[in-house]
């Protein structure tokens, strides 16, 4: 049964073409990923779906009485405040109403007990069951337990919450809604791996349609059957999650490259053989080489001709200059430990980073990962324990939430601070990376997550650096710009030490794992795979 069926819809912001034509259905308990490079409409066309924008042309149909749940990825202030608990209460709003109606009868039956009131409440519980009144309890327990939501955090208010508790706490409340299609914007970004986990596992049983945008390539992995890939403005459907989305693409895109160009082949063929037959005509004087002639260009305007197509990704070259190498000692960590007032964050841990490895830090959300990664900065020193760099160590620093001193800045202006050349200079090298231009005259408060990592990317090449330090460099990056990364930093000729919950960026890259867990730290060489397989 089709739940959503899109049909030639297109949408224009001024000049730029972002959706031409673009047409696909979601079936009834499909899980579809809809992909494609930042930029391309992915938001756009589930905000359209979401009725929260309008298509300048086409048609979109949803099954009736189906119900949508829809997740963006920014969440501004709720007016009133409410505490998280009596937020997330609001999705059972419409039960707990019933809820009262049957109270109140109850209260009539007491002196009441005619048939016409008996009738009602039956019909009342029958409802209350359908939507299932009873189950609320176990349900929200669930939730909040896949989300990790304490008592303490339910008794946050939500205006005091950071945008990533937001997007978590807003998640939450459209799974407890129990929608029949579920339109998700990024909803892995700010989940640690254990709600990541629990989340796949909720969504392969979820009983209804999901429409989901996510860079999260294992998340795809596991949760997709069927991929949509946005691109120029169009998409192409694929009947397989994202590893085999990569496989049938590049097939797919060598067939039509071979099509395209036996077809451009064709074309000139017959440009070649209608400029020759009129040349005959002409030096003949004969009709009849024009009638064939003639009869070639009837035949050459019916040939429907294929956009062109290139085997060539939109990609990007990072390279790091790494012109004086580290010891071999990199990092050493003694019997650290850390509290906040007094809470212990961890207690007495120890480990080491050597010459050339990629260490990821991984644990829940609050065990202190960005902590650590501060003190080692020395942008805490508040600690007890040690914290010792080797010798000739030159770190470069990527933070989860990237800030700039000058925010009124524009990219040009920020670049020209650090880049050795001229402006022009300056210009080509950001076009490179994406940044063209009238874009090199953005300001830097203005940029997009992705765009703001790209940035700093491009700080740190211009500097000589031999040791990175990533606070969830991926979260706001999508999938080719990860990819780039994921190549520039394996062929790095430095150490790494990252915080990430992106596993398919972990496995790429890891050579070893660092969990925190328990307040202590342990130390694991391998990838997420191997650790993984290893706990089973």
């Amino acid at each position: 049964m089709i739940e959503i069926e899109l049909n030639n819809i297109k949408k224009n912001y001024g000049l730029k073409n972002i959706l031409n034509g673009v047409s696909f259905d979601v079936k009834t308990n499909e899980r579809i990923s809809l992909i494609g490079e930042n930029g391309t409409g992915k938001s756009t066309l589930l905000k359209i779906i979401a009725s929260i924008e309008k298509a300048d042309s086409g048609t979109i149909s949803i099954r009736k009485n189906s119900t949508i749940g829809y997740l963006r990825q920014i969440y501004e202030d709720d007016s009133k405040n409410p505490t998280v608990l009596d937020f997330l209460k609001l999705s059972f709003k419409e039960i707990f109403d019933l809820e009262n109606k049957m109270r109140k009868l109850e209260l009539e039956m007491e002196n009441n007990n005619s048939s016409f009131i008996l009738d009602k409440y039956s019909n009342l519980q029958n409802l209350y069951i359908s939507m299932g009144g009873y189950e609320i309890e176990e349900k929200f327990s669930k939730i909040c337990g896949g989300f990790q939501f304490s008592k303490k955090f339910l008794e946050k208010n939500y205006n005091n919450l950071s945008g990533g508790e937001k997007t978590m706490v807003n998640l939450a409340s459209i799974l407890l809604k129990n929608p029949s299609i579920l339109l998700l914007d990024e909803p892995t970004n700010h989940l640690d791996i254990n709600a990541l986990e629990w989340l796949e596992n909720f969504l392969i049983n979820y009983k209804g349609s999901i429409l989901m945008v996510s860079h999260d390539r294992y998340f795809l992995d596991k949760v997709a059957t069927k991929t949509i890939l946005l691109e120029n403005g169009k998409v192409k459907i694929y009947f397989v999650n994202y590893t085999y989305f990569l496989e049938e693409d590049e097939r797919r895109t060598l067939s039509e490259f071979e099509i395209y160009k036996n077809q451009k082949k064709q074309i000139e063929k017959m440009k070649e053989s209608i400029k020759t037959l009129r040349k005959f005509g002409n030096l003949a004087k004969n009709e009849m080489f024009f009638k064939r002639a003639k009869s070639i260009e009837k035949r050459l305007a019916k040939i429907e001709v294929l956009d062109k197509v290139t085997t060539e990704k939109n990609t990007f070259d990072l390279q790091f200059k790494t012109e004086n190498r580290s010891g071999n000692d990199v990092l050493k960590v003694e019997h650290l430990s850390k509290a906040f007032d007094k809470k212990t964050i961890f207690t007495d841990i120890n480990f080491e980073i050597f010459y050339r490895e990629k260490v990821c830090l991984i644990g829940l959300n609050g065990s202190g990962k960005t902590t650590l990664l501060k003190m080692i900065l020395g942008l805490d020193n508040n600690y007890f324990g040690q914290i010792k760099l080797g010798t000739s160590i030159n770190i470069g620093y990527i933070p989860q939430i990237i800030e700039f001193k000058n925010p009124n800045n524009t990219i040009l202006d920020f670049f020209m601070n650090f880049f050795n050349g001229s402006e022009t200079d300056a210009r080509t090298y950001l076009a490179k990376y994406g940044f063209r231009q009238d874009d090199v005259f953005k300001k830097v408060y203005s940029l997009s997550g992705g765009e703001k990592v790209r940035i700093k990317l491009l700080e740190l090449m211009q500097k000589d650096i031999n040791f990175l330090i990533f606070d969830e460099p991926t979260n706001y990056i999508d999938i080719s710009t990860r990819e780039v990364l994921e190549e520039t930093l394996k062929q790095f000729k430095g150490s790494v030490f990252f915080i990430s919950h992106d596993r398919y960026f972990i496995n790429k890259l890891a050579t070893r794992i660092l969990i925190i867990k328990n307040k202590k730290i342990y130390s694991f060489t391998g990838n997420y795979d191997k650790l993984y397989n290893n706990e089973k």
